[in-house]
């Protein structure tokens, strides 16, 4: 009797909690709603329940539907504030401080997911964040087999103030600072982003399957649920370590794996540092053991050391010859081990580290430099390079990431702000995409035809930041360069219409992927915004390629968005870097490079017959240094359509 009472009581419980109203989770106490258009407003509660929402002197009235879903449509508004929301039904919620003015999407990978705290001069910009009239809200982090209606519990929308503003996605916050500094009017950001994404998981199925180059495959992929995803992604991660190690060793072979005269010649290599994510193990948690050998002179082996290997994700242990030197638990913290004098010889030394990782990120991550033995006397045997590795365990409680199928962000992490009034999006991401570069060209303007398409706000503004610089694969001109590439493709995304684009190459980094300075970045997708959509006449675009012809053994290049005239380097005075010339046989040689008004004269004495130019075209393209007067960087560009490297390059799901 106890027990069916309990149930009854139980079933009542759900019930009522299932009928309460609910306003969407978008919508929280210093909110920023868009201005200038009419804003929807929405949520649940009981089925043919009255639902009126209470806004600045307006009052609008709806009756939930079968499934309990309601929604109003309240007349556009002037920017201000603040103001109260208040929705009634059966039961009442109430949001205070809200704000109207123009909301922004940020979404991509994790340089727009980088927040201010960790940007160039972080604290400062934290200590200094006084701007009440800048309001962010972080997404959370999930994926999901099918679009939801609502996001999960989250920590709701914040004004930019040093309590909160440390954990602003970067870009998105200076980008907002240089507009509220201008028009002097609230700015939302909606930060939903998710370091190490490709596009394809940001993109719905229905697109997918709508577009030619994607159709067969999204044909071919069943409706899964995440529990058919875990087995599938299991599979593939086995078959993926298999394919580069064979198979895993039973459970107690791998703590021979220590000892210094064990033969590890035929294990894989991988380039460290570097999360392993992005090099041979995608998506990977679990163990993995990494081996490389050095050589000391009598005298460097006579004392001990000291053995630095920088961050580690997430716990490590570390030996020498054998002797275990060290052991840490914990990603974010600096490895120095002291290794004492005897464990040291003459000759070769073998050295082992043994990582455990939990989720997420999985390996060395500090900068090469970070790697070193430093010996008495100031000796360092520089230990960044090319190490053996061997997979000893996987762990698959998450191994459903979110690049294991295609549209698992979108189902999570966008459907659900749909249709939320905004202005446009600001997106940075194209690093995970970058070893299908020309398939980008279809993907990416895919993205954004679909958000526009949803969202159903015309073709808003969408603004997005070309990939810095970076030395992935040390890609160039004459052996091929992915990053080059994926930038290209970028660029022909400026084809769609209210589209715009950031050139970073000049303040990347080469040996880190996430550069600090995300204030420029801020400031050129500002400097766009402010001339496409505010109306201003300043000067938003770096110098971009438009033609070619030759003289002789020289190229003249001619370009648009020259401002009051070009320069080489941002202040001037530089001489030229960053171009390249070939002829018909498509080797390049580094070029001369001479202004001549708002033409580029390039030769090489190497080149008598030019065939084409490249300017920019690798990984890190640091050295290229062409700018207007304005201090806009030049767009990376070839005149040449010689085949690149990612063509035959395809979006599957077994090798995310």
């Amino acid at each position: 009797m106890q027990k069916a009472l309990l149930l009854i009581v139980l079933i009542v419980s759900t019930l009522s909690s299932k009928s309460q109203l609910h306003v969407a989770g978008i919508f929280s106490d210093s909110m920023v709603l868009q201005r200038g258009r009419a804003i929807p407003v929405w949520g649940w509660a009981t089925s043919g329940e009255k639902v009126t929402v209470h806004f600045h002197q307006q009052h609008k009235t709806a009756i939930t539907d079968a499934k309990g879903k309601w929604q109003v449509s309240l007349d556009a508004e002037q920017a201000g504030g603040p103001y109260t929301l208040s929705v009634e039904g059966n039961t009442k919620q109430q949001f205070v401080n809200v704000l109207v003015g123009d909301v922004w999407i940020c979404s991509g990978q994790s340089n727009m997911e980088w927040n201010v705290a960790n940007s160039n001069n972080g604290k400062q910009e934290v200590a200094s964040a006084d701007y009440p009239m800048i309001r962010h809200i972080k997404i959370n982090n999930l994926v999901s087999d099918k679009p939801l209606d609502d996001i999960k519990a989250n920590s709701g929308w914040h004004a930019a103030s040093p309590a909160h503003a440390g954990n602003f996605t970067a870009v998105g916050y200076f980008f907002a600072r240089e507009l509220y500094r201008k028009l002097k009017i609230p700015i939302g950001l909606i930060n939903t982003t998710w370091g190490g994404t490709n596009v394809e998981t940001w993109i719905s199925r229905e697109a997918l399957q709508s577009n030619p180059e994607f159709k067969d495959l999204m044909l071919s992929l069943p409706s899964l649920n995440l529990d058919s995803l875990q087995m599938i992604k299991k599979k593939a991660l086995v078959s993926g370590v298999e394919k580069l190690q064979g198979s895993l060793p039973a459970p107690g072979v791998s703590l021979s794996w220590k000892n210094a005269g064990y033969d590890d010649s035929k294990w894989p290599l991988m380039k460290v540092p570097g999360l392993w994510e992005e090099k041979s193990l995608p998506d990977l948690d679990g163990q993995v053991w990494f081996r490389k050998n050095f050589i000391l002179t009598k005298e460097q082996a006579a004392k001990g050391a000291d053995l630095l290997l920088g961050m580690i994700d997430d716990n490590d242990s570390a030996w020498i010859n054998g002797k275990l030197v060290g052991e840490t638990n914990g990603y974010n913290k600096n490895r120095i081990y002291i290794v004492a004098p005897g464990i040291l010889k003459e000759g070769s030394n073998s050295l082992v580290v043994k990582i455990d990782d939990t989720g997420g990120g999985g390996g060395f991550y500090s900068k090469p430099a970070d790697l070193s033995l430093k010996l008495p006397g100031g000796d360092e045997i520089p230990l960044a390079g090319d190490w053996y590795f061997q997979v000893a365990t996987i762990s698959y409680h998450n191994s459903t990431g979110p690049n294991s199928f295609p549209s698992l962000l979108f189902n999570a992490m966008l459907n659900p702000l749909i249709p939320y009034g905004m202005k446009g999006a600001l997106w940075y991401q194209g690093e995970s995409n970058a070893g299908r570069a020309y398939q980008y060209r279809q993907a990416f303007p895919l993205l954004i035809n679909d958000w526009r398409s949803r969202w159903n706000q015309g073709d808003f503004p969408f603004y997005f930041v070309q990939l810095s610089s970076f030395n992935s694969a040390n890609g160039n001109s004459n052996q091929g360069s992915t990053w080059a590439e994926l930038r290209e493709a970028q660029t022909f995304t400026l084809a769609l219409p209210n589209t715009g684009m950031a050139v970073t190459t000049d303040i990347g980094n080469a040996t880190d992927i996430h550069p600090r300075n995300k204030q420029d970045v801020g400031k050129r997708l500002a400097a766009i915004a402010f001339n496409q959509l505010y109306q201003g006449k300043n000067v938003y675009s770096g110098p971009q390629y438009l033609s070619m012809k030759t003289e002789g053994n020289q190229a003249i290049l001619s370009f648009t968005h020259t401002g009051s005239g070009l320069q080489f380097g941002a202040a001037g005075g530089a001489t030229a870097g960053g171009f390249e010339i070939a002829g018909q046989d498509g080797k390049f040689f580094p070029a001369n490079a001479v202004i001549k008004g708002n033409t580029v004269v390039v030769s090489a004495p190497e080149v008598k017959s030019p065939a084409s130019v490249h300017y920019a075209w690798a990984d890190d393209a640091g050295n290229a240094n062409l700018f207007n007067k304005e201090g806009f960087p030049a767009c990376p560009f070839r005149t040449d359509q010689w085949k690149g490297i990612t063509e035959k390059n395809k979006y599957t799901v077994a090798n995310q």
